[in-house]
């Protein structure tokens, strides 16, 4: 059997050293160095905090902050030095260099506290950041969907419910719609921040801190607007990180919706967009071929945050309560969770920026006849025949014009009156893609004037938006 080397921070209780083989299977250094500057913010703030307390002299704190700083940027600087080390986990990394730059001085830094309420601080400072630079690439695909739609203003398609031809729409309609979901996701990705905004540290490790610490002045320190209410709970809550990555699943589902409806419309059938050749790729066999892989990408990559947040549910679900080492697993897919999220938002803003819309392939769509099909039971609904006797008398004009081989717009008159004898002339202008588009003029409709008028509020919210994110 072999054996671990390094000091460790617990081994005093131990005879022997960790077997080398469970020391590199209980590691976590290799993905919690992500957490090494919210580790260098809390270790400075805990310095100043035990000074307050006169556990530190304020010339031992002021050492220890300078030192902190220079592991900081020796950090930034030195990759190699990251990766060599055979630390056991981020604070492990943190102590042992400033120990070594310090000696027993740097060993009196972890004075009171534990890895327990120091993982829970710090995941909550990093959950905090990371739902800002979320927000951040959600304002930009609001930017890109505020831009196609003020640039395609009354360019109409056709709408579909069951992928079937259903009622006229305005593109700027359709394409503020994904908008609408995607704002939502800036909320909640607020909300995210806002769960997250709470100070586990002085906690200790689970019964609270021994020393005099001002835990008050530590949240304020490192940017938190409370402190944590019940030490036992502080060091065991993951809700924050549940409620994150529901967040991120959540964003991801939207991005998958709106990837499916690009990739319908960028084939032939459909023939509504040019893919733009900067995110398509071609096939190694097929010259002709012009494929929408960065939307099938983020389509694809939308099951991985619903593994995420499905690990992390069934690593919480059976813990007893207080700290225990399963926790250690709900970092690493939250990590791949959220750059995965980033990215596929990056890129869903980018494509969707630089794509273009065929206007004449949708005009020419959205004129199918079967669209104003509702139109002409409102028509009959307004000559006082009750809406659902409309319905019966409209289908089987669909019916008998497709019998005639005709659409329901080259019927006669006659032939209409054959159906029903309240249809007169004004029922031609009913018929029209301009005035099914129009009479949808209620707030939240398509019509043209409401449209402008929801791109507008869209556009004041998204700068909103993008000067709070």
């Amino acid at each position: 059997m072999t054996s671990a080397g390094g000091a460790k921070m617990w081994g005093g209780r131990f005879e022997r050293p960790p077997d080398a083989s469970f020391y590199e299977f209980e590691r976590s250094w290799q993905y919690d160095r992500r957490l090494l500057p919210q580790e260098l913010a809390l270790d400075r703030a805990w310095a100043r905090a035990i000074a307050a307390a006169g556990i530190l002299t304020q010339e031992e704190s002021r050492r220890i902050v300078a030192a902190l700083d220079e592991i900081e940027t020796r950090a930034q600087s030195d990759a190699a030095w990251l990766d060599a080390s055979d630390a056991e986990d981020v604070h492990h990394f943190a102590e042992t260099a400033l120990i070594e730059k310090l000696g027993p001085l740097g060993a009196k830094l972890h004075t009171g506290r534990s890895r327990n309420e120091m993982v829970a601080t710090e995941f909550r400072m990093y959950v905090k950041q990371a739902a800002g630079e979320m927000r951040r690439a959600v304002a930009a695909l609001l930017r890109a969907i505020a831009s196609q739609a003020e640039s395609h203003l009354g360019v109409p398609m056709p709408g579909t419910t069951h992928l079937q031809h259903a009622q006229p729409l305005l593109l700027s309609h359709w394409i503020l719609a994904h908008g609408q979901a995607f704002e939502r996701d800036a909320e909640r990705l607020a909300a995210a921040a806002a769960r997250a905004d709470v100070c586990p540290l002085g906690s200790g490790a689970l019964t609270g801190c021994a020393f005099p610490i001002n835990r008050k002045a530590l949240a304020q320190d490192l940017g938190f607007s409370r402190i944590s209410a019940n030490s036992l709970d502080a060091v065991s809550d993951r809700d924050f990180a549940l409620e994150a990555l529901f967040t991120l699943a959540t964003l991801a589902t939207h991005l998958s919706r709106l990837a499916e409806d690009m990739v319908l419309f960028a084939t032939p059938e459909f023939g509504f967009i040019d893919l733009p050749d900067e995110y398509s790729t071609g096939s190694s066999l097929m010259p002709q071929k012009k494929n929408p892989d960065a939307w099938e990408l983020i389509r694809g990559k939308t099951g991985r945050m619903y593994g995420a947040l499905v690990s992390v549910f069934t690593t919480c679900k059976g813990l007893p309560t207080s700290y225990q080492r399963d926790l250690q697993e709900d970092k690493e897919p939250f990590f791949a969770a959220y750059d995965q999220a980033l990215a596929m938002t990056q890129i869903a803003a980018a494509t969707l920026a630089a794509t273009g819309f065929r206007e004449a392939r949708l005009r020419e769509a959205a004129q199918d006849p079967a669209l104003v099909a509702t139109e002409v039971a409102d028509y009959l609904v307004a000559q006082d025949i009750p809406f659902r006797e409309a319905h019966e008398i409209v289908g089987k004009l669909l019916r008998a014009a497709e019998q005639d081989g005709r659409s329901i717009r080259e019927l006669p008159l006659e032939r209409l009156r054959e159906f029903s004898p309240v249809f007169g002339r004004e029922v031609e202008t009913v018929l029209t893609l301009e005035s099914a588009l129009a009479r949808r003029g209620i707030a939240g409709g398509t019509a043209p004037g409401a449209v402008r008028a929801a791109l507008k509020e869209f556009q004041a919210r998204l700068v909103q938006l993008e000067e709070n994110p």
